[in-house]
């Protein structure tokens, strides 16, 4: 078979710790499919996240380092990848065991020892499945572009009624949009994940329209009492958004409710720790507490590059997830560009849709 063939087949990622599995099921769909394979949990993450990603993985449960449950839930987590249609093939025959899978998003479970005939009329359906999907996610996409981008502009405008109170170009969303992009993309987060979080930054502080003046634009340090106010600001951004299916509408309430946690468990409103943080919360944690320092607030003056990047290294492992913050200095000369082509000296106001 010539290499261009080859490459127009569908690709299958077989994931299994065993040998003598990753060999019957290369056999049984090594004709109609290019295979790849993954004896781990990671490995198969990798692949899937890879530049190449198959077209359906075929995912055994139980692996030394992730399970299948987690490989499946950290898939279904990744805007780009989770719509690859993943079928468990596994040992565990119990209907609770299937209940399970199916639950995490796998979209089929076959239990072993296999029935070839079975597994290539599954894999049949579900790749013929996820190319109908495809092709109908692509004209919904062509039909409701202008109704997406009327949705991002006011997303984006509401993000800035929100910082008017603090300074009059409302540059702080556009930076923060910015800094978060540059950082994620660094973290190796694919092309929708980084637009979604470009989208949606722009609306983590839309809480502070519930905040007073008087405390909001205090010049010195805030009692106990306005502190409290001030810390209700994320679930009041929450709040304003609402719970939505839309995927735009649900993740800026994600950063909204998410974005003053910290990584050492110290944060608010809820106290999360670790990875319990929503990753885009994570993200736009760090873009927003560097561009606070970088820029004069009624509180405190602004500082230098190289101090505010000196308290940004002193949080790594409290305030900022420790590989986050290093994809931040990774593309710390990014980032300050950023800073000096939006600063709010300029007195201009960009839109950042780009």
């Amino acid at each position: 078979m010539s290499a261009s063939l080859e490459l127009r087949r569908p690709t299958i990622l077989v994931a299994d710790d065993s040998p003598a599995n990753i060999e019957l099921l290369s056999k049984v769909l090594g004709e109609d499919y290019r295979i790849r394979v993954a004896t781990s949990g990671e490995l198969a993450l990798k692949i899937a996240y890879s530049d190449d990603p198959p077209d359906l993985i075929l995912l055994d449960i139980l692996m030394p380092d992730l399970s299948g449950h987690e490989v499946c839930r950290r898939i279904q987590t990744n805007p780009d990848r989770r719509r690859i249609p993943i079928i468990f093939v596994t040992a565990m025959s119990t209907v609770e065991d299937e209940s399970l899978g199916l639950s995490l998003g796998a979209v089929d479970y076959i239990t072993k020892p296999i029935s070839p005939p079975l597994v290539q009329a599954r894999v049949r359906t579900h790749l013929a499945l996820f190319d109908q999907s495809r092709e109908l996610e692509r004209m919904v996409a062509q039909r409701t572009s202008e109704l997406v981008a009327s949705r991002q502009h006011l997303i984006r405008q509401l993000g800035r009624a929100a910082e008017f109170k603090n300074n009059k170009t409302g540059n702080h969303v556009v930076r923060l949009s910015h800094i978060a992009r540059l950082v994620a993309q660094q973290a190796g987060l694919g092309p929708q994940a980084v637009q979604l979080l470009f989208q949606t930054a722009a609306m983590h502080d839309v809480g502070k329209i519930g905040v007073p003046d008087d405390i909001l634009l205090k010049p010195g340090p805030l009692s106990p009492e306005e502190l409290e106010v001030v810390r209700q600001h994320p679930q009041i951004g929450a709040n304003i958004i609402g719970r939505h299916d839309n995927e735009l509408l649900s993740t800026a309430r994600m950063i909204a409710l998410t974005h003053h946690e910290r990584w050492d468990g110290g944060g608010y409103p809820q106290g999360l720790q670790g990875e319990q943080i929503p990753l885009f919360g994570r993200i736009v944690a760090i873009a927003d507490v560097f561009d606070a320092l970088m820029n004069r607030r009624p509180y405190k003056d602004a500082m230098s590059p190289s101090q505010a990047l000196a308290v940004m290294a002193e949080e790594r492992g409290g305030a900022f997830d420790p590989t986050l913050l290093d994809c931040f200095f990774l593309q710390q000369f990014e980032i300050l560009r950023v800073m000096t082509l939006y600063a709010e000296e300029s007195a201009q106001v960009f839109d950042h849709a780009g």
